[in-house]
């Protein structure tokens, strides 16, 4: 048995005794909590395991991901006033699109986040990856997630393939996940049918707002929103481009054909989602944002390590959307699905 081997056994044996948060950190505590008044959660931290960066490369990857440490996301966490980082894994890439590869990647990205938040109590949380679209292994991963990991959430990219959330397709995992009450946080990915479709623009710039779109689309008029009511679901990006395209949504919640489902109308079931600031805290967005979705479902986000802290929280502030308390909500607003981060 190579030390590697060792390694993993003892780590698991260690999360099976007496779990994950219990492991005694690595590092002095040089970032302590910060008080309850300076609670700032951010659920779109991401970070990049070794395993990831040794399956893909630092040049697959990019800098952003080829350059992130622990020690480079502690500072981040710091300089940008955030009391926890909630860890998940950047779609660049595809990373899990390889069927041959995807469940050993997911489990030793799991292990690592779990371990990372292990050594930072409190510091960081864990939204653990799924190799979708496998649904067999889906459901193991989300059974080692919760009941070994004792992982915060799930962390899912709103389509796979040419499917999106709340597809049929994905019915038994989140017919789990509602069981299990869980948080799921959703990054955009890119379709197969949408890849570079414009030369020399980046699928991120356009296409993943719509993917985003795409998939609160079809959550809510596929029906899924409504089958899986204790899942605490999370759209990144202010909900990409979904507050621009408002009035076509409420038009179709009013059709003949949805009338009878949507009694509250479009925005009364997108509001049962929760979204994010990543790349969004600027007046344009946030207006929208704030137009169609109240200051509640609002939370805190930065794309660490594309974008910091401290930008998002100087756009928040300076779009004119929000006055102090709202800030104060956008920041806290993840402790009504995330209590343990209370300070």
């Amino acid at each position: 048995m190579s030390n590697a081997d060792i390694s993993r056994r003892e780590f698991l044996a260690s999360v099976a005794a007496v779990g994950a948060r219990a492991i005694m950190p690595a590092m002095p505590a040089r970032y302590p909590v910060q008080s309850a008044a300076t609670v700032r959660i951010d659920v779109h931290h991401h970070i990049v395991p070794p395993a990831l960066m040794q399956a893909w490369g630092a040049q697959r990857m990019g800098a952003a991901s080829a350059n992130w440490s622990p020690a480079r996301a502690m500072e981040e966490l710091e300089q940008g006033g955030m009391s926890t980082g909630m860890t998940s894994i950047a779609p660049a890439g595809d990373p899990f699109s390889d069927p041959a590869t995807a469940v050993r990647l997911c489990r030793e990205c799991n292990d690592y986040a779990t371990r990372l938040a292990a050594d930072h109590p409190r510091r960081f949380g864990v939204f653990a990856s799924l190799p979708l679209p496998n649904i067999d292994a889906s459901l193991k991963e989300i059974d080692y997630a919760f009941g070994t990991l004792k992982a915060d959430g799930v962390g899912l990219f709103t389509s796979y393939g040419n499917k999106w959330l709340g597809d049929a397709a994905f019915n038994p995992v989140f017919e789990e996940l509602n069981r299990r009450n869980a948080v799921v946080y959703t990054h955009p990915n890119t379709a197969n049918c949408c890849r570079n479709l414009i030369p020399n623009i980046g699928d991120g710039a356009i296409e993943w707002g719509t993917d985003t779109t795409r998939a609160i689309a079809q959550m809510i008029f596929g029906g899924a929103a409504a089958r899986y009511p204790n899942i605490r679901m999370i759209f990144s990006h202010g909900g990409g481009t979904m507050p621009f395209l408002v009035e076509r949504f409420v038009g179709m919640a009013r059709s003949q054909q949805y009338a009878s489902k949507f009694p509250d109308g479009f925005p009364g079931a997108a509001s049962k989602f929760y979204y994010d600031t990543a790349q969004v805290a600027n007046p344009a967005a946030m207006s929208a944002l704030n137009k169609v979705i109240p200051v509640s479902q609002i939370v805190f986000g930065t794309d660490y390590p594309f974008r910091t802290a401290a930008e998002h929280v100087k756009g928040l502030k300076e779009c004119g959307v929000f006055n102090t308390k709202d800030l104060q909500l956008i920041d806290q607003n993840a402790l009504k699905f995330l209590p343990k981060f209370r300070a």
